[in-house]
């Protein structure tokens, strides 16, 4: 036994090495193996502390390994990595001695191919249709004809180009650019910023806000349209409180930016036709507008005038309704002599009757009368009559200085300049009104001028004829044995093949040539 014992306690020949050295040599072992290893496989259990790394694993069917992306680099990132996505990462394996774990280190990831990037976009998309972003009820209408409209887009590329010039063609609109980049790392906070730039702007200020945006880029691969499907890009698109229209890639891309606009446009281009509408097209529909209320007050009035007419004819005539009455007057007048003569008569007889019934009282009472009125006008007296008049006269001389001429008259000039200024001022408007009237037909001419086929001759246009037949081909001009080219300033006689007609030919009336709406032709010189 104690043989046993002396023979444990006595130490071996394998030298003794620390925890930090063991753990030290694993390290530099596996970092000299493996300094730079790309590994492909599945994301899981992925975290982002408030730090900024990202701690995730690596994953197949049998093995995980464990991987960190420290914050430098995560920032730099193309596609940040997401839980079930399948990657290729690029790094360096290391161990962690705290834990007796080794780890990738990891410089760059990618999505695995193609169709990794697009099961990660219909998940990003049902993530965000789940918040309600794509809904139809979210979507404004876009206005009729925006007074300024803004465009986030690469100042450089052709697609500028393009919205300008289809703008200038359609009705030409005040544009405003945001430069963006449309690709790589800064094209997604850019066109989320530029976004939410346009919306910040006060109304009325010193730039004005825009009615409209439009977000543009040309055609281009999925990873270069990538930045148009970063959710803060969407989200921009989403919370915009102007229309956006959305023209991100040809016809047969898609971005989630298109889901989140409130119009999405298959081209650029498409995107200005959208915008605006065709400036002539409008102003020929207001005036086909203007010519169907012509029209209209025309018929109205007419249909009044023949529904007046017909009331009129079933109006009785005015010696149909005057008839009876003039024989009741005629009859009336007739019978007055008679009944005045009957009821002169009737009176006299009354008055005798009456007379005759008067008493003696009544007699001697009518003859003190008759004495007491002789006695009052032996009483009067010249000198008195003279006095009393005289009094009037005084009475009517002191109303008469009561009088006031003069006021009279400021009522009378008060009233006057009352009167001048209404016709002034009537006199303005109606000058106005001629003004405005003559202004009106001036630029009807103007108009009737600009689209006569005698201002294209001006800009290098001609008409070809052979006599008073158009020539609109190469082949009928090649047949003919003598052109007639009319320019603005006249006309010219020409044989096909070389040579100028002997007979001059003077100006051409205007009237002989149809206008080109009616289909003439119009050679270039």
């Amino acid at each position: 036994m104690s043989d046993l014992i002396d023979d444990d306690e006595t130490p071996g020949n394998a030298p003794e090495f620390s925890v930090s050295e063991i753990s030290g040599a694993v390290k530099r072992t596996v970092e000299g193996a493996f300094s730079h290893v790309r590994v492909r496989g599945e994301v899981g259990r992925l975290s982002r502390p408030r730090s900024g790394h990202i701690y995730l694993d690596l994953k197949d069917d049998r093995s995980v390994l464990a991987g960190v992306i420290w914050k430098g680099v995560s920032a730099r990132l193309a596609h940040q990595p997401e839980e079930g996505m399948e990657v290729v990462a690029t790094g360096r394996i290391t161990t962690f001695p705290g834990q007796s774990k080794y780890q990738l280190v990891i410089e760059d990831i990618r999505p695995a191919g193609v169709g990794a990037l697009m099961a990660m976009l219909e998940k990003r998309r049902a993530a965000l249709a789940a918040e309600g972003l794509f809904d139809e009820a979210r979507k404004q209408p876009l206005p009729y004809l925006p007074e300024v409209i803004g465009v986030v887009t690469s100042p450089s590329g052709a697609v500028i180009r393009d919205i300008l010039h289809r703008l200038r063609d359609r009705f030409p609109r005040k544009v405003l650019i945001w430069p963006v980049a449309v690709q790589g790392q800064r094209c997604a906070p850019e066109v989320s910023n530029a976004i939410k730039g346009f919306n910040a702007m006060t109304p009325g200020g010193a730039l004005p806000r825009p009615d409209l945006l439009i977000v543009a880029r040309g055609g281009g691969s999925l990873e270069d349209l990538w930045g148009f499907n970063e959710e803060a890009v969407v989200r921009a698109a989403a919370e915009s409180d102007i229309p956006l229209i959305s023209a991100v890639g040809h016809e047969t891309d898609t971005t989630l930016i298109d889901f989140a606009s409130d119009k999405r446009a298959p081209t650029p281009t498409a995107a200005a036709e959208m915008a605006v509408p065709v400036r002539l097209e409008l102003l020929a529909w207001v005036e086909g507008q203007g010519g169907r209320l012509s029209r209209g007050v025309a018929q109205a009035v007419s249909a009044r005038k023949q529904r007046l007419g017909d009331l009129g004819r079933g109006l009785p005539r005015l010696d149909a309704l005057l008839e009876t009455p003039r024989q009741r007057l005629d009859r009336a007048v007739v019978q007055l002599g008679p009944a005045l003569r009957a009821a002169t008569q009737d009176r006299r007889n009354l008055a005798d009757r009456l007379s005759g019934r008067l008493t003696p009282a009544l007699e001697k009472a009518l003859n003190a009368k008759r004495i007491e009125a002789s006695r009052v006008g032996a009483g009067l007296v010249p000198g008195r009559l003279a006095s009393g008049l005289r009094t009037r006269r005084e009475t009517l001389a002191s109303q008469a200085r009561r009088l006031q001429p003069g006021r009279l008259r400021d009522r009378l000039e008060a009233a006057q300049a009352r009167f001048e200024e209404v016709d002034q001022r009537f006199t303005r408007v109606a000058q106005a009104s001629v003004a405005a009237r003559r202004e009106r037909v001036e630029a009807l001419e103007r108009l009737r001028q600009t689209l006569g086929y005698t201002e294209t001759l001006r800009r290098g246009y001609a008409v070809v004829r052979e006599g008073e037949t158009l020539v609109t081909t190469q082949a009928a001009a090649a047949k003919a044995a003598h052109l007639e080219i009319e320019f603005a300033d006249g006309r010219l006689g020409v044989i096909p093949g070389g040579g100028v007609a002997r007979k001059p030919v003077g100006k051409a009336p205007r009237a002989s040539v149809p206008k080109p709406s009616q289909g003439s032709l119009f050679d270039e010189e």
